[in-house]
């Protein structure tokens, strides 16, 4: 059980690492500047470079906040990202959790995270975090909608085949969400 829980973690860290590198790179190529490729070949290392600066950051905790709040509310965030992946099957014998809801179950834990998202902006016990806190829920939220119900509607679509309509409003609704950067 140990071998398919670290192959399902490494996957996952790398294909972050991948994205995030995609990302700058794409991004550099947009904006005509100097990419992070001086720092390494390439720029990979870069990415592992801003992931252990991250990790050896001083934790701050606020004086005024609650305290179990801002430090349980990211980790409820992280934990259900991670818990997504239990219900996925990767190939035929590589599956974490097999369940008969797990469609359902992914939906629901996927719905967690805006609560993680928030109890980190309100116990910080300061305006601004918190209203970036709902935003960031609200944001997360916005995601989660049409994701959920594209993904309900192919499962409605196994279910019953003659609602291909839905299938096909529902997929419309999911090319609305974007991903728009606000800062």
């Amino acid at each position: 059980m140990l071998v398919p829980i670290l192959t399902l973690v490494l996957g996952i860290t790398i294909g972050v690492l991948l994205i995030i590198w995609l990302e700058r790179e794409i991004s550099v190529g947009i904006q005509q500047r100097v990419g992070p490729e001086y720092a390494s070949p390439l720029g990979i290392l870069q990415v592992l470079e801003n992931g252990t600066k991250l990790l050896l950051k001083e934790n701050l905790i606020p004086s005024t906040g609650d305290t179990r709040l801002f430090i349980i509310g990211p980790s409820i965030a992280v934990i259900s990202i991670f818990l997504r992946y239990l219900v996925i099957p990767f190939g035929d014998h590589l599956v974490l959790a097999d369940l008969s809801i797990g469609v359902f179950l992914w939906i629901a834990i996927s719905s967690i995270a805006p609560v993680g998202l928030l109890m980190s902006g309100y116990g910080s016990n300061n305006k601004y975090s918190f209203l970036g806190g709902l935003w960031a829920a609200s944001q997360s939220i916005s995601y989660e909608i049409p994701l959920a119900l594209c993904v309900l509607s192919i499962s409605l679509r196994m279910i019953r085949p003659d609602l291909k309509f839905l299938q096909i409003l529902f997929f419309i609704e999911t090319l609305e969400t974007r991903i728009k950067r606000f800062d």
